[in-house]
């Protein structure tokens, strides 16, 4: 199970003393419980996944946040703990294989364009946490 692999590699970081890493998973193994607690019960592999993706959407708009700052160094630690999160995720789509899943189905949903949101959440749930959000929305 991921949570099993994520709890190894916290120990790993302990072990190695890699603070970025360490701060990462902690602050992962702290979101994962949240959500635990949510739920009331342990969460499947689908829902660990989700969460990931939701602290790498977390980093990715800090870094936007700190480079309109002005704060590389802060930028630079937040690209680092986001890459720690990252190799759990699955490999990304590539823009054609995104692209051709959209045109399935808004084919498939006979869409309009006042059917984007019914399109996205399909393009989403096919996609299985393989596509960013806004890649996605942009090409809807």
């Amino acid at each position: 199970m991921l949570i099993e692999q994520i709890d190894e590699d916290l120990k790993s970081a302990l072990k190695a003393k890699n603070e970025v890493a360490l701060s990462s998973l902690r602050n992962l193994k702290a979101a994962l419980k949240d959500a635990e607690i949510a739920k009331q019960g342990a969460l499947t592999d689908d829902e660990v996944l989700k969460v990931i993706a939701k602290k790498v959407k977390q980093h990715r708009d800090s870094i936007e946040s700190f480079t309109a700052g002005n704060r590389s160094d802060l930028a630079d630690y937040e690209k680092a703990q986001m890459a720690v999160l990252e190799k759990y995720l699955p490999a990304a789509m590539s823009e054609d294989d995104l692209r051709k899943l959209v045109e399935d189905a808004i084919k498939q949903l006979n869409a309009t364009q006042k059917d984007f949101g019914k399109v996205m959440k399909e393009v989403i749930a096919r996609a299985k946490g393989a596509a960013d959000g806004g890649i996605v929305s942009k090409l809807v």
